[in-house]
């Protein structure tokens, strides 16, 4: 037997063996990677553990008497102090939390795709594929041309977005959700080219 035909039996053998020793993978034979669960600290169960006794704490002081309230930074002014608080709805506000709106963004240069004297809405423009995604309203931002009329619905329009609208020969309409806080929505009026 050459040297070539021993190495090539040999690693026959080795190919062999790998495919013997990996089996398929099923629900029965599933397992998590080694290190994945990491198993508990259990402390206090005897001096034999090397965590019994003061259980890993040291013996005496502040933080052995579970005594630190979460948040304390050992008197210097916490984190949730240093923050700024923005409270209210108002406009300085931060949107988070239940009042947070999201918008459904569209420029004006897709809006130039859809056929002349159209009206578009967020269910046509899902429909259409230009928008996707979750939101609470329709934003139409003034980037690109729109060359046709187009009646256009949505809950903003920038400055830009609605005068090249008009320009163009179509109309804007706002819609103005309602106002479960008791206060009156603002008046916006539907305006179009004259």
């Amino acid at each position: 037997m050459t040297s070539v035909e021993f190495k090539f039996h040999s690693s026959l053998s080795t190919l062999h063996s790998t495919f013997k020793k990996m089996e398929l993978l099923t629900l029965t034979n599933l397992s998590p990677a080694k290190g994945a669960r990491k198993k508990k600290k259990r402390v206090g169960r005897g001096i034999g553990s090397g965590h019994g006794k003061t259980s890993t704490r040291g013996q005496k002081g502040q933080h052995a008497r579970n005594s630190v309230s979460p948040g304390f930074e050992g008197g210097q002014t916490p984190l949730f102090r240093r923050l700024p608080k923005l409270r209210g709805k108002g406009k300085g506000a931060m949107p988070l939390g239940p009042t947070r709106k999201e918008y459904g963004i569209v420029n004006l240069s897709q809006l130039d795709r859809l056929a002349a004297g159209s009206v578009v809405d967020a269910a046509s423009l899902r429909a259409s594929g230009l928008v996707k995604g979750r939101w609470d309203g329709l934003r139409v931002l003034g980037v690109g041309e729109i060359t046709k009329p187009l009646t256009v619905r949505a809950e903003h329009f920038t400055a830009t977005a609605a005068e090249k609208i008009q320009a163009a020969g179509g109309t804007i309409e706002v819609i103005v959700k309602v106002n479960y806080s008791g206060r009156k929505p603002k008046e916006v009026a539907t305006t179009t080219e004259a």
